[in-house]
């Protein structure tokens, strides 16, 4: 199990290259474009949901990867929560394999009671362009993320915008995630705090 922290900083469409620019800037590399599809799986009842936790199937340049989250705690675009990955053989998920590495008994048994009847809820589909930035003695990987949400209810086909900036701690003081954000806010005007998951988004697109 890894705990997760990163700012999730919601991006206007009109400074996308403005953040770019800075990223590019800051850490004199122009970025590596990854694209990413993601499948969201949950009960018709919503199970996981219920149990504030996220199952996702990643296909990344690399291969396919199985992740459970729970969905922790998120505050002023600061999240922190519970998170266990995996790679896969290929588009299917490995259910006794996340059981097996859940440490947590209260969301395994969630994951445990939910998974006879999963089912694919909705998919998100973006590119993210990363970069590695060093500050204050951290590692920050820094990501601009441009894509969408995309559901189908009752045969109606529905889509969300997914335009954010994500700063992942992957080393050091959680304080310096803090004072990178407030440097990029400085200089990227309309950047805000966004404390809403692309899952929970996900969630949302559904229940219009």
């Amino acid at each position: 199990m890894a705990m997760e922290h990163e700012i999730k900083l919601a991006l206007p469409a009109d400074q996308v290259n403005a953040a770019t620019r800075w990223f590019v800037a800051r850490t004199g590399s122009a970025g590596q474009p990854v694209a990413l599809a993601n499948i969201y799986f949950d009960t018709p009842v919503l199970t996981l949901a219920r149990s504030k936790s996220a199952l996702r199937l990643r296909h990344t340049p690399d291969g396919w990867l199985q992740t459970f989250k729970t969905a922790g705690a998120a505050s002023a675009g600061m999240h922190s929560r519970h998170e266990w990955e995996m790679p896969v053989a290929g588009e299917a998920l490995e259910i006794d394999t996340l059981l097996q590495a859940c440490d947590e008994p209260t969301v395994a048994a969630a994951l445990h009671a939910a998974a006879p009847d999963l089912i694919e809820l909705f998919r998100t589909n973006f590119t993210r362009t990363l970069w590695q930035v060093a500050s204050n003695g951290a590692t920050i990987e820094a990501a601009i993320d441009q894509g969408d949400v995309l559901a189908t209810v009752n045969g109606e086909a529905r889509r969300a915008p997914i335009l954010e900036v994500e700063l992942e701690l992957k080393s050091g003081e959680e304080s310096a995630l803090h004072a990178l954000a407030e440097e990029l806010a400085r200089d990227v005007p309309g950047l805000a705090p966004d404390d809403i998951s692309k899952a929970q988004k996900g969630y949302r697109l559904r229940e219009q």
